[in-house]
C-alpha cells in the first residue's frame, strides 16, 4: 500500500471518529434542547410583565456531564437558544389566544345549530316530493313479480318472477334484462343482493335458500343451497356487514344465519305462534322486530355476554299487520292489517320498553290482504314507504319524531309487490293491475 493510500486510509478513520462524537455530542445537546422547552410555568403567567425575568433560561439548566468541545459549542448557541425560548413562549402565547378565538367560534355555531334544530323544516332541509313515473320506461310484465331487489349502487335489478329470477340492468331509470335463471319449480319470494362478495340470496314458496355468486353481474350461479325453513319464507333481511342474515317464516320460526366458510344456521326464535310476516334491525344492529299472523310485534335483542339473540319484549296488537319498520334505535312503525292507521312505537329512556305514542292515518280505510312488499325507511330523505292495502304510502318524518303522508299512490289492487333504491331516488313497482314493472322518479316541488 503506498504512503498516499496510507494517509487516506488513517485521515478516513479519524473522519469517522470525529462524526461518531460529534453525533454523540449533539445528541446531548439536543436532549437539552428539549429540556429548555419544557416549560412548568403556568400559562396564565405568560401576560406577567415579570414574567421575561422569570422565564427559562439557557444557564439554569444542570450542564454536568459536558466535555469541553460540547461545553464550547453550548455557549456559541446559548444566544440562539434564549431567543428561540422567547420564540417559544410567544408561539405558546399566540395559540392560547387562536385556541380563545376557536372556543368562540364553537360555542357561537353550537348556538346556531341548536337554532337550526328548532326550525321545522331545516332540520333535514325537507321539501315536499312526489315519485312520478317515467312511463316509457315500464316493461310488461304477465308473470307475478312478487319481489323487486335493488342493489346498494342502484346499478342493478333483480326481480322474482314465480320461480324465475331475472336480472336487469339499471342505469339512469331505464332497465335491460341481462339473464333470467330458475331457483327451483317454486316461486321466489326473496331478493337481497350482498355488495360486498357479489352474491344474491333468494327464498321461496317451500323454505329453500339459495346462494348465488355474481361473475361481472352477467352471470349467477348457485354456490349453496340451505334448507331453511319448512314452509315459505316470509321475510329475509342482511345487515350491513353482510355477515348476518335473518330470516322469517310460515313455518312460525325466525331464523339467524351467519357466514363462516359457507352460511350456516346460527339460532331460532319460537316466540311466535302464527305465520311471521315481517322483520327489521335496526341502526345498531342490536335489535330485531317481528310482526306476525297471531296479532304480536316481537322485540328481539342480541346479547354479547350470552353471544345470542334474546326475546326482550312482546307487544300485543289490535290488529295483526303484514308490514313494520325500525326509524331509528328507539322508533318504529307498524302497519295493522285493517283501519286507516299506522301506528308508531317509541321506546321509554327508563324502562327500555316499547309503547304506542302515536297514530297516523295514512289513507282511507282500506284493509290489505297481502304479505311481502317490506317496508322501507330512507334516512337520507327521511322517508317511510310502507303499502297499505291497494295505496303504496310515503310518510316523512319531521321534526319531533311527527311523521307527515307527503303521498299516496294508488294501484286499484291488493296484488302490488316493490322496492325503493337506497338513496330513495327510485321506486320499482309490479301490479296485477297494469301487469307492468314500473319505475317511478324522486322530484322534489
Amino acid at each position: 500500500m503506498s504512503k498516499t493510500e496510507m494517509l487516506n486510509k488513517e485521515l478516513k478513520s479519524h473522519m469517522i471518529e470525529l462524526e461518531k462524537q460529534l453525533d454523540s455530542s449533539f445528541d446531548k445537546i439536543n436532549n437539552l434542547i428539549d429540556q429548555l422547552f419544557i416549560i412548568d410555568t403556568p400559562i396564565s403567567n405568560f401576560n406577567n410583565p415579570k414574567f421575561e425575568q422569570s422565564s427559562p433560561k439557557f444557564d439554569q439548566f444542570n450542564l454536568i456531564g459536558l466535555n469541553e468541545f460540547q461545553l464550547d459549542i453550548l455557549q456559541e448557541v446559548k444566544p440562539l437558544i434564549n431567543q428561540k425560548i422567547k420564540d417559544q413562549v410567544q408561539f405558546e402565547l399566540l395559540q392560547l389566544q387562536q385556541n380563545d378565538c376557536i372556543l368562540i367560534q364553537q360555542s357561537s355555531q353550537q348556538k346556531e345549530i341548536q337554532q337550526i334544530i328548532k326550525t321545522p323544516s331545516s332540520q333535514f332541509n325537507l321539501k315536499p316530493f312526489t315519485y312520478q313515473m317515467i312511463k316509457h320506461n315500464s316493461i310488461q310484465e304477465q308473470q307475478s313479480c312478487h319481489v323487486i331487489e335493488i342493489n346498494k349502487d342502484c346499478s342493478m335489478v333483480a326481480i322474482g318472477c314465480w320461480n324465475q329470477i331475472k336480472i336487469y340492468e339499471f342505469k339512469q331509470g331505464i332497465m335491460k334484462q341481462i339473464q333470467v335463471f330458475y331457483q327451483s319449480i317454486y316461486s321466489v319470494y326473496n331478493l337481497n343482493f350482498m355488495q360486498k362478495s357479489n352474491e344474491l340470496i333468494s327464498g321461496d314458496l317451500i323454505g329453500s335458500i339459495v346462494i348465488w355468486s355474481g361473475n361481472n353481474n352477467t352471470q349467477w350461479n348457485s354456490s349453496q343451497t340451505i334448507k331453511g325453513h319448512s314452509a315459505y319464507i316470509s321475510c329475509l333481511i342482511l345487515n350491513n356487514n353482510e355477515d348476518l342474515f335473518i330470516t322469517s317464516s310460515f313455518d312460525k320460526t325466525i331464523k339467524f344465519w351467519i357466514q363462516k366458510n359457507e352460511w350456516i344456521w346460527q339460532q331460532t326464535i319460537t316466540d311466535h305462534i302464527d305465520n311471521v310476516y315481517s322483520l327489521s334491525l335496526n341502526d345498531q344492529e342490536d335489535k330485531v322486530i317481528s310482526c306476525g299472523l297471531d296479532g304480536r310485534v316481537l322485540v328481539i335483542e342480541y346479547s354479547e355476554q350470552s353471544k345470542t339473540w334474546i326475546v326482550i319484549q312482546n307487544i300485543k296488537v289490535d290488529c295483526f299487520g303484514y308490514r313494520l319498520s325500525f326509524i331509528n334505535n328507539n322508533l318504529f312503525a307498524f302497519q295493522p292489517r285493517n283501519g286507516n292507521l299506522m301506528y308508531v312505537y317509541e321506546m321509554n329512556s327508563v324502562s327500555k320498553q316499547f309503547t304506542k305514542t302515536k297514530d297516523i292515518i295514512v289513507n282511507q280505510n282500506n284493509d290489505d290482504n297481502y304479505e311481502l312488499f317490506p317496508s322501507q325507511f330512507i334516512k337520507q330523505k327521511q322517508i317511510l314507504v310502507i303499502k297499505h292495502g291497494e295505496y303504496v304510502n310515503f310518510i316523512r318524518k319531521t321534526e319531533k319524531d311527527e311523521f307527515k303522508v307527503e303521498q299516496s299512490i294508488h294501484f286499484y289492487t291488493n296484488i302490488l309487490f316493490g322496492r325503493l333504491s337506497d338513496d330513495g331516488e327510485y321506486l320499482i313497482t309490479w301490479d296485477d293491475s297494469s301487469k307492468e314493472i314500473q319505475i317511478r322518479k324522486y322530484k322534489e316541488e
